[in-house]
């Protein structure tokens, strides 16, 4: 398979082109694709910069410029060097218009203004980190929601993932001989869900944990009877609360927050019909 260069142009941070290319590039299998990152072209004088850069190394150029001049220079380069130039967001972009019938604003970096939303999620992140791994519970009721699990199954990448999305998010790891405090059987306002896993790739996880940090490699962490004991005791806690439980056995971080924004906006529903919906991202 020939190797394939992608240049991402846009005149913001390149979040956005970036996301978009990563998802459509997922659909191929060993895509063998190098990637020329350009975000902040604002001017034709940077634009002209790159420029020597698609010569040298031509493949697909994949663009976010809402600049007209800048948009237009850039596809006339591209249509010298004989290179495909896809604008990533212009059907969307066009289907909206069409829909809420007015044109789209053409400032760059419009989703990164900082409104009270970036603060929200600003705000939400100092509060998931203040509050991993236990930390912090006698707050835990100004919590969006709650992550609770055993060790090892993705309680904190998924809480800070939730987080940037804007939640505030505390999560705590159930551990047999140490009951978690009283406080999270009695939480109104957060909503606790219960992470699990498939005992053996927990066991992998914990072994692969151990080794990055030169400890012994068979200790009761890794015990597959105590495993299965540890996972036992956290359904049987989810159960008797009537939590909802996630399996993070096959989910990446990305679906298991997925997962449970989709259960918050279903009780928010529930407590609201008039004020469910996503937060900002």
């Amino acid at each position: 398979m020939s190797q394939l260069h992608l240049h991402l142009v846009s005149d913001s941070t390149g979040e956005t082109l970036e996301m978009v290319a990563k998802a459509a590039l997922a659909q191929f299998e060993d895509a063998q694709v190098v990637r020329h990152f350009w975000p902040m072209v604002r001017s034709r004088q940077h634009l002209d910069r790159i420029v020597p850069d698609l010569a040298d190394n031509p493949g697909l150029v994949l663009f976010t410029l809402v600049n007209p001049e800048t948009r237009a220079r850039l596809e006339e380069h591209c249509r010298q060097l004989g290179l495909p130039a896809v604008p990533a967001l212009d059907t969307v972009t066009s289907a909206l218009e069409t829909q809420l019938g007015q044109e789209a604003h053409g400032r760059p970096g419009r989703q990164h203004i900082m409104d009270d939303a970036y603060f929200g999620r600003v705000d939400a992140i100092h509060f998931t980190i203040a509050h991993d791994d236990g930390v912090g519970w006698e707050d835990w009721e100004e919590a969006d929601i709650l992550l609770a699990g055993v060790s090892r199954c993705s309680k904190t990448p998924t809480s800070i993932y939730l987080a940037n999305r804007g939640y505030k998010t505390a999560n705590i790891p159930l551990v047999i001989e140490s009951p978690p405090p009283a406080a999270l059987f009695g939480l109104r306002h957060p909503l606790v869900v219960g992470l699990t896993t498939a005992p053996d790739r927990l066991v992998q996880i914990r072994r692969n944990r151990l080794l990055s940090m030169n400890e012994a490699a068979e200790t009761s962490y890794v015990d597959g009877d105590r495993v299965r004991e540890e996972i036992h005791f956290a359904r049987r806690m989810f159960a008797d609360n009537g939590w909802p439980v996630i399996d993070v056995t096959r989910r990446s971080i990305e679906e298991t927050a997925a997962a449970v924004i989709k259960l918050y906006n279903e009780r928010g529903k529930q407590d609201n019909p008039s004020h469910g919906g996503p937060k900002p991202i």
